[in-house]
């Protein structure tokens, strides 16, 4: 018998003072059992960084091999953004390049070590996605929290990012850098 998801339940009050988008809103996301606790936080809050009308995450799932981790998609539904997290294949960026007006990688990942394997590798206009890199420890911090439902106050301001959850603050930067640095 396979091991099935874990549901976990997230009401999030969000401040994104940068955008100037404020909102409240319930995410309930399935933690796929070889998913880890940090990337289901990653991909969370990718999804309230990015946060604008269309956004939704895959319904694939992270298993998904032709969908994004979070797509936004204008009023036709048309795809406008494509929103990875962990570390994808130089093809599924080069693919989502091309298909996509804008791409953006969130990760848990050291930035060299997640360039390496992407140098000399074809990726479309690859110098104009950024990448977000959030460090172990505060991931760490946040991962202790978590329950099966939790409430979330998320605030970004000044490119630095603030989550208040189970009566606890945390906090990090927020470095968005370019993919790599000369396009291939």
């Amino acid at each position: 018998m396979g091991l099935t998801a874990t549901m976990h339940r997230f009401e999030i009050e969000l401040a994104h003072a940068d955008r100037g988008v404020y909102a409240s809103f319930e995410l309930r996301v399935a933690r796929h059992p070889s998913e880890s606790a940090a990337f289901m936080i990653v991909r969370v809050l990718a999804y309230c960084i990015e946060y604008r009308e269309g956004i939704a995450f895959s319904k694939g799932g992270i298993s998904s091999v032709d969908e994004p981790a979070i797509s936004i998609c204008d009023l036709t539904g048309s795809r406008q953004v494509w929103i990875e997290v962990g570390a994808p294949s130089a093809e599924r960026l080069h693919r989502a390049s091309k298909a996509t007006p804008r791409v953006a990688l969130y990760t848990d990942r050291r930035l060299e070590l997640l360039r390496t394997p992407l140098q000399g590798q074809r990726i479309h206009r690859a110098a104009e996605i950024p990448v977000t890199v959030f460090p172990q420890p505060f991931l760490r911090e946040l991962e202790a929290q978590l329950e099966r439902s939790m409430r979330w106050d998320v605030s970004i301001s000044d490119g630095h990012l603030y989550v208040t959850c189970a009566g606890r603050a945390f906090d990090t930067e927020l470095h968005p850098q370019p993919l790599l640095e000369h396009e291939s």
